[in-house]
């Protein structure tokens, strides 16, 4: 039985760019774009209007995806004993890397069960079918198949990147949870959202008005990430120069405010 034709939908607007050069959107965007920032505790008494929820997906939908599948899925979850059993699953994971001594700095997962905006963000992995795959068992298709689960994972992250900023300039702070690889954290939430076998759940978005004022983080400069025409050498890093950075660095600009690096 052939699947059915998509259903005709209304078209959406037409392109409307503003003239090569105008600086009048990108301002505004750059703006939205340097405030967003990411609290992991937000003011649990906020509700999030149900128009806000729509924005910020209507914004997501838009996103760029591979042959144009937008391969993805939003569960809106406003029930609090919901929200914490999901919280419980990144609790018992925070702990157990602390026992682990994978002396990660693991964030404090606590802060899920009061976010007043939450997102839960699914994909189906046969969407790699809809990338270019043989399909055949062979080398070159395990190859095509790689690409094609990458191709997935940009196309679901450019839906996130956009709810992000669509929260942003809405005034909410945000906080991207992507601890959820181990099957485990599958299996915990399927049941939770009857999220049906096979499915994935890729991220999680969490929004709201933060419970403290918030702070920039640490970002590369300009000149140290953009090169001309092709790679620069003097930038690359030694694996004895990535080590150092991960030892000395990585735990202050995960967390720390911009002014307190050195």
């Amino acid at each position: 039985m052939n699947a059915p034709e998509p259903a005709a939908a209304p078209p959406e607007a037409e392109v409307d760019l503003p003239p090569i050069g105008d600086r009048a959107r990108y301002d505004a965007l750059i703006e939205v774009m340097r405030n967003r920032v990411t609290v992991r505790k937000f003011e649990p008494a906020f509700t999030v209007p149900e128009e806000h929820y729509d924005l910020i997906l209507e914004a997501a939908r838009h996103a760029p995806s591979g042959a144009n599948s937008q391969p993805w899925s939003f569960i809106v979850v406003r029930e609090p004993e919901v929200k914490r059993q999901i919280a419980d699953y990144f609790v018992a994971e925070q702990r157990f890397r602390a026992k682990a001594k994978m002396k990660f700095p693991t964030p404090d997962y606590r802060g899920l069960a009061e976010a007043p905006g939450f997102i839960v963000v699914l994909s189906d992995p046969r969407w790699v079918n809809a990338f270019p795959v043989l399909n055949d068992g062979s080398d070159l298709d395990r190859m095509y198949r790689e690409n094609a689960e990458r191709i997935l994972l940009q196309s679901v992250a450019a839906a996130t990147m956009s709810a992000h900023l669509a929260a942003a300039a809405l005034g909410y702070c945000v906080w991207w949870v992507t601890a959820i690889g181990q099957e485990a954290a599958q299996e915990a939430m399927r049941p939770l959202l009857g999220i049906p076998e096979g499915m994935a759940v890729l991220d999680i978005f969490l929004f709201g008005p933060p419970a403290q004022k918030p702070y920039k983080r640490w970002r590369r400069p300009l000149d140290e990430i953009a090169m001309r025409d092709k790679y620069d050498e003097a930038r690359h890093m030694t694996d004895a120069e990535f080590s150092a950075w991960i030892r000395e660095r990585r735990h202050k600009v995960m967390f720390k405010d911009a002014s307190r690096i050195d």
